[in-house]
């Protein structure tokens, strides 16, 4: 996947999160369904970009680019109060999962909270286990200027690495909180810098997460690598969200909830779900399921010698022989 490419010629990238097998198969089903309707009408693939001119109003229709198995996982997938609470261990579990699943896409993972903290040495440790145990291509790494040389030092051994700038959730104490970053000189330059650092390191592509559209927009215009944003304007060279949350799958948020200022709930499915469910309880209780279409037949020759062997055996004052 030549994502270079993909920003030279403004072709949009898309990257959306994976948890586990099941949301691994919607990413692949996604990429399917969109071939064969492309295909059906006479347009191009994913693959057949070559065509493509710089600033063509209309890209070429494809699944979802990059599969990102994100520490948002231990909120959504595992009811952590945060991303801090998740282990290399429980990360390598749902990056194998997610490799089962997708194949289409490129599969990127985080890089966990405390992972990378303590030294470069113990990064790089992380991080190959992460490409080797889990079967990623690639890893996301949370910081700025810090991180550069932990970065540097991948990519010098061969593991891609994606950034992550503006609003880094694994420190979001150290933010005092999810707030927006860049809207001050000082936190704009440092949004900035800290995105330069990470290209000068040696990253394919950085996240930009909670920054000002406009600043996000400037700063995807001085870089040679994608950005990819999550609430920084479409004047980013891809769009990131996480899976659940766009499927309207969080409970938390309610039937009216709107979550983050950024995210667009495409489906309402935590509300179809939970009506399934209540449907079905009802139904066990009141009688209605399971109903006829849902047993499995056995016909009465069948089911009068079963019963004449239980009597056979158990002797004429079983019940069965009353229904003989």
């Amino acid at each position: 996947m030549d994502l270079q490419s993909n920003k030279r010629k403004k072709i949009p990238i898309t990257m959306l999160t994976a948890h586990d097998y099941p949301s691994a198969r919607f990413i692949e089903a996604a990429a399917s369904s969109h071939h064969h309707h492309h295909h059906q009408h006479g347009s191009s693939t994913s693959g057949d970009t070559g065509s493509l001119v710089p600033g063509a109003a209309k890209p070429p229709p494809r699944g979802v680019d990059i599969a990102l198995i994100g520490d948002s996982l231990a909120m959504v997938a595992c009811g952590y109060p945060s991303t801090t609470h998740l282990t290399l261990d429980e990360m390598l579990y749902h990056c194998r999962s997610v490799a089962r699943g997708c194949k289409t896409s490129l599969l990127l993972a985080d890089l966990p909270y405390g992972t990378f903290a303590v030294s470069v040495e113990q990064g790089v440790h992380a991080a190959v286990r992460i490409t080797q145990e889990g079967h990623m291509d690639a890893v996301k790494i949370e910081g700025g200027e810090e991180v550069a040389p932990l970065i540097k030092r991948l990519t010098d051994v061969g593991i891609p690495v994606m950034g992550h700038v503006g609003l880094t959730p694994q420190r979001q104490a150290a933010l005092s909180g999810y707030r927006v970053q860049g809207k001050t000189v000082s936190s704009a330059l440092k949004v900035y810098h800290d995105a330069l650092a990470i290209q000068h390191a040696g990253a394919f592509a950085v996240v930009l997460e909670a920054v000002p559209a406009r600043l996000a927009e400037w700063i995807s215009s001085r870089l040679e690598i994608p950005t990819i944003g999550i609430g920084a304007g479409k004047g980013c060279d891809g769009q990131v969200l996480v899976q659940l949350d766009m499927l309207g799958v969080d409970s938390d948020l309610g039937a009216g909830g709107k979550g983050p200022r950024f995210l667009k709930k495409y489906a309402s499915l935590g509300e179809v779900a939970t009506g399934a469910v209540r449907t079905y309880v009802d139904e066990v209780r009141n009688g209605a399921f399971p109903g006829e279409e849902h047993t499995y037949p056995i016909s009465d020759e069948a089911f009068r010698g079963f019963l004449e062997a239980v009597v056979a055996v158990e002797g004429q004052d079983h019940p069965a022989a009353r229904r003989l």
